[in-house]
């Protein structure tokens, strides 16, 4: 890897996809030590757009007592005060017992395909998919809109990570863009990608579409009545919860349900 001077933040994601799409979207885990070596501004975007989440400490690591450098289990004892003592027993020299590990070593972030997902539809403005899958090494991100047609937005980690249409895909590296602090999917090749997929992906057909964007527009509804009813609760903290659904039931979101359909959803 290049040194951290020298490496650009969008270098830095790229690294850690390519990473990611070699394990075919299992979990990638990175220690405080090796971002460390990485463009802060790259480490502070994947934090804040949760491309990269904290982790458990890790059990095993490279032992810093030597140059041998093996990988071994590490032992923990809880401390009365400060924080807990971790070392490895090392058993390879006669000169070296237990080998102090520094925190660094231990704190682990993750990055997985499912956060990925969250990333691109984030980015893109979409609606994530209600389904959870990736046995298949796909994974569905929402509904993507081009010029033509809409189709399921699709994430595919075999080697690589790609975006997903029908029969069309691209490299998700290809589509990476950063700026003023901030990662981002380029949204007219997305266009182009979903409009240039002459098959659709066939577990979706047209009507399975359909179904699938109803879906995402009636969450969309039922978040409104949840916002609405936060409000006239902040507003009015006396007022009841039947009272509220009444309320929200002559709104224009309410798009003619009754007040019993809104109380049963409004605050879930």
């Amino acid at each position: 890897m290049r040194a951290g001077y020298s490496m650009t933040p969008q270098a830095a994601l790229i690294d850690l996809l390519e990473r990611l799409g070699a394990n075919c979207g299992a979990e990638v885990f990175l220690s405080d030590v090796e971002l460390s070596q990485w463009p802060s501004a790259a480490v502070k975007a994947m934090k804040s757009q949760k491309l990269i989440v904290r982790a458990r400490p890790s059990s095993s690591t490279v032992c810093p007592g030597c140059e041998q450098e093996c990988v071994m289990p590490v032992h923990t004892l809880p401390a009365s005060i400060g924080s807990p003592a971790s070392f490895i027993v090392c058993d390879s020299r006669s000169d070296t017992n237990r080998v102090p590990v520094s925190r660094e070593h231990l704190t682990q972030w993750k990055c997985e395909a499912d956060a990925v997902c969250g990333f691109v539809a984030a980015s893109r403005g979409l609606r994530r998919s209600g389904k959870k899958n990736g046995s298949d090494g796909l994974w569905d991100i929402g509904l993507a809109t081009g010029d033509k047609r809409s189709q399921m937005l699709c994430l595919q980690a075999k080697g690589e990570l790609s975006l997903v249409v029908g029969n069309s895909k691209l490299p998700l590296v290809e589509l990476l863009e950063y700026r003023d602090g901030e990662y981002s999917i380029d949204g007219v090749m997305v266009c182009q990608l979903v409009d240039a997929a002459t098959t659709a992906d066939e577990r979706y057909t047209p009507t399975e579409i359909k179904r699938e964007a109803r879906k995402l527009k009636t969450q969309a509804m039922h978040e409104e009545w949840r916002k609405a009813y936060r409000h006239l609760k902040k507003n009015n903290p006396d007022m009841t919860d039947t009272r509220c659904a009444q309320k929200i039931s002559k709104m224009d979101i309410s798009q003619g349900r009754t007040a019993g359909t809104i109380h049963r959803q409004m605050k879930k």
